[in-house]
């Protein structure tokens, strides 16, 4: 497959959509270019986004160095997607079975409403995920899973899933992009967007509590998920002046989640001090799961914006002047 960095001679060059084997694994893969030369690398493994690039260049998701790429075993960074459970909310494995699942190109895919982002100006691939007999014997429920990747040609980053009850009963599930964003330090990073949300504390027995603060900054393991989300989410890099910006449909809950170092050296598929490199902030169904009816279908999509310059934070129309100012005293000490 090869290569592509950015735009050459600042000329827009077509979409694109590639697809190739990982070297490491031997699973097919599916390279995304937007017209601007942004671009994603999307396993089928998973349905798996591992890789979404700035038109620079610039990595945005974070990738263990110690990331096992060995079907089923789960990869450790990217963008997994926890279907049918979340975490250990349930009798399944942690996460659910979706991320360790081969998924297969849907060629034909049914027509989504006028809000997608399917252009000519962006490139997208769709995948479909069906449960097999063995998922059937853990998890007694027929579904379709489609999934839509889209790069845009601002450089955004959309994916949009549809989970179709194709069962003659209902049935529940919870879900979630399980999103790790590569920063600098996590000690340079702050979240906004959550303030005055309820949100479960995982390590306190999912014990409820109120956000009190403007911003969450981190000097400790966190595992949170935040209640009734209805809001942009903005992650701020302060070494890098880099904003990364989450905007959701479908999806009420956010969860906050960094192993910090002594979690950290407790997992084989990440490095002691990577925990520095990362936070993960998913946009998620948790505290309510999703019921389904037979026939019914549910749309939960996520988008991922790289902002920066003050410019771009107020056309994507997330942060108001009281903010900017915030935003600007954090950068600027």
């Amino acid at each position: 497959m090869s290569s592509h960095t950015g735009v050459a001679g600042d000329q827009p060059l077509p979409p694109a959509v590639e697809f190739s084997k990982d070297s490491r694994d031997g699973v097919d893969q599916v390279f995304l270019r937007s017209s601007q030369g942004a671009s994603a690398l999307i396993s089928l493994h998973g349905g798996q986004v591992l890789s979404w690039k700035t038109d620079r260049g610039e990595e945005l998701l974070f990738m263990s160095s110690k990331a096992i790429f060995k079907p089923p075993h789960p990869v450790r960074g990217g963008i997994p997607i926890c279907f049918p459970q979340f975490g250990n909310r349930g009798s399944l494995e942690q996460h659910g079975f979706a991320r360790n699942k081969i998924w297969l190109v849907d060629d034909s895919p049914p027509s989504m409403n006028q809000n997608d982002s399917h252009s000519p100006n962006n490139a997208c691939i769709d995948l479909l995920l069906r449960p097999s007999e063995d998922d059937l014997k853990l998890w007694p429920h027929s579904f379709e899973f489609r999934l839509r990747v889209s790069m845009s040609s601002d450089g955004g980053l959309t994916l949009t899933s549809r989970i179709r009850n194709i069962n003659c009963k209902p049935f529940s599930f919870s879900f979630a992009y399980h999103t790790y964003f590569l920063v600098s330090d996590i000690s340079e990073v702050r979240v906004e967007g959550l303030e005055t949300l309820d949100y479960l504390d995982n390590l306190c027995h999912k014990e409820r509590f109120t956000e009190q603060g403007d911003a969450l900054t981190f000097e400790s393991e966190i595992y949170r998920v935040y209640l009734g989300s209805t809001g942009t989410v903005a992650v701020f890099d302060h070494e890098r002046k880099r904003t990364i910006i989450i905007k959701k449909a479908g999806l009420p809950d956010i969860v906050v989640w960094n192993p910090w170092e002594k979690k950290s050296k407790m997992m084989v598929d990440l490095g002691d001090e990577e925990y520095r490199q990362m936070i993960c902030v998913d946009g998620a169904v948790i505290e309510k799961p999703i019921a389904l009816k037979p026939g019914e279908e549910w749309t939960g999509r996520v988008k991922v914006f790289n902002v920066e310059s003050k410019e771009q934070r107020f056309n994507f129309g997330v942060i108001s002047a009281a903010e900017e100012e915030r935003i600007n005293s954090f950068y600027l000490n």
